[in-house]
């Protein structure tokens, strides 16, 4: 089938009989937009059409969007033995039309009315988009592993998510129903980055989703996150190519992480070098972006530019402006979490009986620090 042929839904005309009327849309050409065309016109029709002015041709022929109602506006021309509809606005690739020919408003009419939805395709283009990265960006990660952060080069397009990831195991069979899927993807507003959570009931142990179908991470065995390369960006276009995060599981991790065992590096007054920030694991490298932050010794936020290190173990800091000598904070909100969910408040396989705190109260944690 062509191109710019149209999906044809003909509600008149039986074998032996001869060609019925069909509409087609015609594409564009150098001097002219897409057009709509009704072909194959009876004499009768088109002698009943000479006879009215091409303002009564609307009720005929109504072409509108798919998802709305109003008819478009254009102008209805006969071109010898083709009824011809031109848009007064161009035809938008990639949305789709529904056209209604209805020969029953012409006396002596066809008793039956042919509809058909068209649609102009988008200009074919390179595919340009990519998965830049995917966190945590380390190959072994804990059994109770709870997210993953997938970074595009591109805006993304909505809804499809769940079915252009993938889970393999070893043998490179798809994990039974891994992800969390929910109804509103979770991304950043610019469309770059999709938060995929593993399903907390099968991460957490004791629930009823685990015990069912089991663990979705098992320790000591090897797993690959897979991103199809058909996932289309927000212009339509696919991914240049699939991507593919190898890691292994290891033994779960229920230990908080503690601010009180992080390593701090200072830079030295008068320097914009970064502080540095080590810490004994990997912490959520999304949260480690909003929730650290400095302050001077009047609790004023200190202006700079966050870097996440390696395996998202090493925070660091530059000013906007050289440090001066003084007394600083680290200050850390309680919500900021490890891999597997525990944060600085309370570790992630909590009684699960527990009341439930009906107000989310925020609370930050201290570690103070001196530049010399």
């Amino acid at each position: 089938m062509a191109p710019y042929t149209c999906f044809l839904v003909l509600l008149m005309g039986a074998v032996g009989r001869t060609a019925e009327p069909v509409i087609r849309l015609v594409p564009p050409a150098a001097d002219r937009s897409a057009v709509i065309d009704v072909v194959n016109l009876g004499s009768d029709i088109l002698s009943s059409l000479k006879e009215k002015p091409p303002s009564d041709w609307t009720a005929l022929l109504s072409i509108r969007v798919a998802s709305a109602e109003t008819a478009m506006l254009g102008t209805y021309r006969i071109d010898k033995d083709v009824l011809r509809f031109e848009p007064r606005f161009p035809l938008v690739p990639g949305e789709k039309y529904r056209v209604t020919f209805d020969p029953t408003k012409l006396p002596g009419g066809a008793a039956k009315v042919i509809v058909a939805e068209v649609s102009v395709p988008k200009a074919a283009t390179e595919p340009t988009g990519i998965v830049e990265q995917i966190y945590p960006s380390r190959d072994d990660l804990p059994e109770n592993q709870l997210k993953f952060y997938l970074h595009f080069s591109k805006p993304m397009s909505r809804g499809e998510a769940y079915k252009r990831i993938h889970l393999l195991n070893d043998d490179g069979k798809p994990v039974f129903s891994p992800f969390l899927e929910l109804d509103e993807e979770l991304w950043t507003p610019d469309g770059k980055r999709f938060t995929l959570f593993l399903h907390p009931g099968r991460v957490k142990r004791g629930l009823k989703p685990r015990e069912e179908l089991g663990p979705i991470l098992e320790e000591g065995k090897h797993y690959t996150l897979v991103v199809d390369a058909a996932w289309p960006d927000e212009d339509g276009n696919p991914l240049k190519a699939e991507f593919r995060k190898k890691f292994s599981a290891g033994k779960p991790d229920d230990e908080q992480p503690d601010p009180k065992h992080w390593r701090i590096e200072a830079p030295k007054a008068g320097s914009v070098a970064p502080l540095l920030v080590a810490f004994p694991k990997s912490l959520d490298h999304a949260l480690l972006q909003r929730m650290v932050w400095v302050v001077d010794a009047d609790g004023n936020r200190v202006a700079g530019t966050i870097r996440i290190g390696a395996k998202e173990m090493v925070w660091g800091f530059r000013p906007e402006k050289a440090w001066p000598a003084g007394s600083y904070k680290i200050m850390v909100n309680s919500a900021l979490e490890d891999l597997a969910g525990n944060s600085v408040a309370s570790p992630f396989e909590v009684d699960v009986f527990r009341q439930v705190q009906r107000k989310v109260v925020e609370k930050t944690t201290a570690v103070p620090f001196s530049i010399h």
